[in-house]
């Protein structure tokens, strides 16, 4: 058997003909990929809720409109009652995962408490839920043209626009994202 590479600190993107609805055209950032199954957080999936309503709910104070204004993300499927937070590496919360050198994950309310008093990570993204892999389900879904996995990018999180992320993360390794299809047979 093929010994299977890891994904962990990369992006997975959804190929154009994958249709699933929790899916379709979106990028994930892998925080986690071993042999129990894999997580990721969807990094092009803005939900209908701002930073804001989640404070408000969390009865936490923020400082400013611009905190109160930040988008939120639908980060997949899984537990979408519970927070995770994608942000640049650096300071230490309760609970919090390092990914990479430079990005990690914290999943503990304080690094929203900080968030709302602008002493949060220079850069964040808050996502509800995840989206979660069984044992051998990504290798699988990969082996049948669903996902193509690319190097991931601080700058494709952060910076690029929402809009943009799906084909940016595609461009980095040299391909038009809308101009692959799936092919009609395995010969």
């Amino acid at each position: 058997m093929n010994q299977m590479t890891y994904l962990n600190d990369q992006f997975i993107i959804a190929m154009p003909a994958l249709a699933d609805p929790n899916f379709f055209h979106t990028v994930t950032y892998l925080c986690q990929h071993n042999e129990e199954g894999a997580l990721g957080i969807i990094i092009n999936r803005p939900a209908e809720m701002k930073l804001g309503e989640i404070c408000k709910q969390m009865n936490i104070s923020y400082q400013s409109d611009s905190i109160a204004e930040t988008p939120v993300y639908m980060g997949g499927p899984v537990q979408q009652d519970r927070g995770f937070v994608l942000h640049t590496a650096g300071a230490n919360w309760d609970v919090t995962f390092a990914v990479s050198d430079t990005i990690s994950l914290t999943t503990s309310r304080d690094i929203i408490e900080a968030i709302a008093a602008n002493k949060g990570p220079e850069q964040f993204l808050i996502a509800l839920g995840y989206a979660g892999w069984g044992v051998g389900q990504l290798e699988k879904e990969m082996l049948e043209n669903a996902w193509l996995n690319t190097p991931s990018g601080k700058h494709i999180i952060f910076d690029t626009p929402i809009n943009n992320r799906w084909q940016a993360a595609g461009s980095q390794i040299g391909i038009d994202i809308n101009q692959l299809t799936t092919p009609a047979g395995h010969g």
